[in-house]
């Protein structure tokens, strides 16, 4: 699915950005609260709260922070969240899901649904664009770990379905269920990784000129910018003059 490698390299690129690590840094710190909360505060013996963890020393978090919103848990502080996940349409109809923490369900549908209204697309049903979706395992290494081949053959031992390897790097598929194994295996043989989440794989993309990324990326940044939202997803698919151009 190039469409999504370059998404996810997008994604990438502007979670670097120091304007929005704050941003990123209160996002993965409710992600680790809320999974040591749902389990056990001990991320060996919760594989939620591991791969939050995990993905959040990917992101550069610094263990303090890590701690701290580890502790929040087992003081019982912090908000009680209820996860939800929203499916619309963006510009040109791409497909966009957003999974969201909110503790006022009310306050976070309506946001979203302005967003969505403000930004050329519309919210939907529930399961309105999630069959265009599979949710998979996702784990990320920089081309210098290796060639395809290495990548390819630690992936199929670690019990992975499948490996993308691009000039950008390598992202191995897994089923969700799996991930936390996979990338425990893929660790012991390739080391750290720069990404460990789950995610949503498109089944099917939608093609994007240079105007409806443009609209498109409009619409994903205002959702992002939501305290709320903890992931945007899209399914679109961009040849690489537009995306060129788009970065430029």
């Amino acid at each position: 699915m190039a469409g999504h490698s370059k998404w996810a390299n997008i994604q990438h690129r502007k979670g670097r950005q120091d304007k929005l690590r704050a941003k990123l840094f209160s996002k993965l710190s409710k992600e680790i609260t809320i999974a040591a909360k749902m389990g056990d505060p001990d991320p060996d013996k919760n594989p939620r709260l591991r791969l939050a963890v995990k993905e959040a020393k990917s992101q550069s978090m610094p263990k303090d922070n890590i701690d701290r919103a580890i502790k929040k848990s087992v003081a019982g502080e912090g908000e009680d969240y209820e996860e939800i996940r929203y499916e619309g349409y963006g510009p040109n109809g791409v497909a966009v899901i957003v999974e969201a923490m909110t503790d006022n369900r009310n306050r976070t549908a309506s946001t979203v649904r302005s967003t969505f209204t403000k930004n050329g697309g519309n919210l939907g049903e529930t399961g309105s664009v999630g069959f265009m979706f599979d949710r998979k395992g996702a784990v990320s290494y920089p081309v210098e770990v290796g060639d395809a081949d290495t990548v390819m053959m630690a992936a199929i031992e670690a019990g992975a379905e499948d490996v993308e390897s691009t000039e950008d790097g390598h992202v191995i598929w897994c089923a969700d269920t799996d991930l936390n194994e996979v990338s425990n295996a893929l660790e012991a043989e390739l080391g750290e990784s720069e990404s460990t989440k789950l995610i949503w794989r498109p089944t099917t993309t939608t093609e994007m000129d240079l105007e409806g990324m443009q609209k498109l990326m409009k619409l994903v940044d205002a959702l992002e910018d939501d305290d709320d939202v903890q992931t945007v997803t899209t399914n679109f698919e961009a040849s690489d003059e537009v995306m060129a151009q788009l970065d430029g």
